[in-house]
Order: C-alpha cells, then sequence, then structure tokens
C-alpha cells in the first residue's frame, strides 16, 4: 500500500468502490474496503481517481454527496491508521 496518502487521496479510493454510504459501514469495513480496492487496482491511485472523474461525469447528480461520505469516512479513518494494519 502507498505510505504516504491523504484523506483526499482515502476519500478516491472508497468512491471508486462498491461501499455505500446507505451500508452505513463501520470505520473497519471502510478501511478493508480501501485495501481491497487498493490492491484490485496494484495500489495505482490514479485508476481510482479516474474512476471518480469517470462517475462525476456520468452521474454528477449524485457525485458532491457520494464525495461527501467518502471524505468524512475517509476522515474517520485517517491515513495513520490505515497504514497501521
Amino acid at each position: 500500500m502507498p505510505t504516504a496518502m491523504s484523506v483526499s487521496d482515502l476519500a478516491d479510493v472508497l468512491f471508486a468502490s462498491p461501499l455505500q454510504a446507505s451500508d452505513d459501514p463501520s470505520p473497519e469495513q471502510v478501511r478493508a474496503v480501501i485495501e481491497d480496492r487498493l490492491r484490485a487496482c496494484d495500489e495505482d491511485i490514479a485508476d481510482c481517481v479516474a474512476c471518480v472523474a469517470q462517475e462525476a461525469g456520468d452521474h454528477p447528480e449524485t457525485y458532491r454527496e457520494r464525495m461527501r461520505w467518502a471524505l468524512r469516512a475517509a476522515d474517520r479513518i485517517g491515513s495513520a491508521a490505515l497504514a497501521a494494519h
């Protein structure tokens, strides 16, 4: 896993995952999904960012709310907590 990931990076990875805010995920679930998504894209954050851009273009009406959720969830787990696992 990349060692220097900001909350924004974590949010991009989470945004690109199948996890939904309506799932009411725990911090542990958020952490696991981010780690799984990073492994799936060979730890290439650019792949996740491309997915975010695609979704923003395809679904502008839901982008803002999903990104807000992803940022809040990523902030709750923090990059230090993710790196510790």
